[in-house]
């Protein structure tokens, strides 16, 4: 069982009909959105435990569970089928972002809020020195982790030979990479790989994307956070597909 945290987080796993055991609610507290949460976990059968503050305090992970806490199952991992198996669904052509070792759950989860929010069909992350789906990640996502399929895979390659073998073109984002992420064609079915904090996309992963891409900037600084730089591109991916080719 893990422990989800916060309102929006717990609301979404209600609503996605994710197996919760219990849900802990600060006592005393009036507040219409916690009072909206125990309406929804009755109806779903859990059960909802009134609880002192410093209870929670001790229970979180987060350290700012907002005066909810659920227990539920774990978060169940996808595969790369799966996700393209989405995009076949929609009848889109694939649009999903790869976390080359993204060690910062804060990060992961806004990738993954980014994602929902803009309707890519999935993420891919690797099962060693990255984050995973932790309680951590799912607050940082607001719940949009229960709405996104993740894929944790053990080797990063091969999921992309998976992918090309599948007609997915990969864009690698790179400080200086040969092509404006303007300039590049998302429109066609498409992995956009994001790399670590650090060090950006190691070197193997990078030999094995079709394309670099840059995000073009204008000031001093001279890169961007790893969720920022996610968001950057898939929105312009969006916006090629919506409205320049309809």
């Amino acid at each position: 069982m893990d422990l989800i945290e916060g309102r929006n987080a717990v609301i979404e796993a209600l609503r996605a009909g994710v197996e919760i055991d219990k849900v802990y609610i600060a006592k005393g507290e009036t507040d219409a959105a916690l009072n909206h949460i125990a309406s929804l976990t009755r109806a779903s059968g859990a059960a909802v435990s009134v609880v002192d503050r410093r209870k929670l305090d001790s229970m979180s992970l987060t350290h700012s569970h907002q005066g909810v806490i659920a227990s539920g199952a774990c978060v169940k991992y996808s595969t790369v089928g799966d996700i393209l198996g989405i995009a076949r669904e929609r009848g889109e052509a694939p649009l999903l972002i790869l976390c080359d070792e993204i060690s910062d759950p804060h990060n992961l989860g806004a990738i993954i809020r980014t994602c929902e929010a803009l309707g890519a069909h999935g993420i891919v992350i690797p099962k060693h020195r990255s984050a995973g789906v932790t309680p951590v990640v799912v607050k940082a996502s607001s719940g949009a982790v229960y709405h996104t399929a993740v894929a944790r895979v053990t080797n990063m390659t091969a999921a992309i030979k998976e992918l090309k073998e599948e007609g997915v073109w990969v864009f690698g984002a790179s400080a200086g990479g040969d092509t404006a992420i303007w300039q590049a064609d998302f429109c066609c079915p498409s992995a956009i790989v994001i790399g670590s904090e650090g060090s950006g996309i190691s070197r193997l992963v990078m030999e094995n994307c079709d394309i670099s891409v840059d995000i073009p900037m204008f000031g001093k600084v001279a890169s961007l956070n790893a969720s920022v730089s996610a968001s950057i591109i898939l929105y312009e991916a969006v916006r090629q597909r919506r409205w320049e080719h309809g």
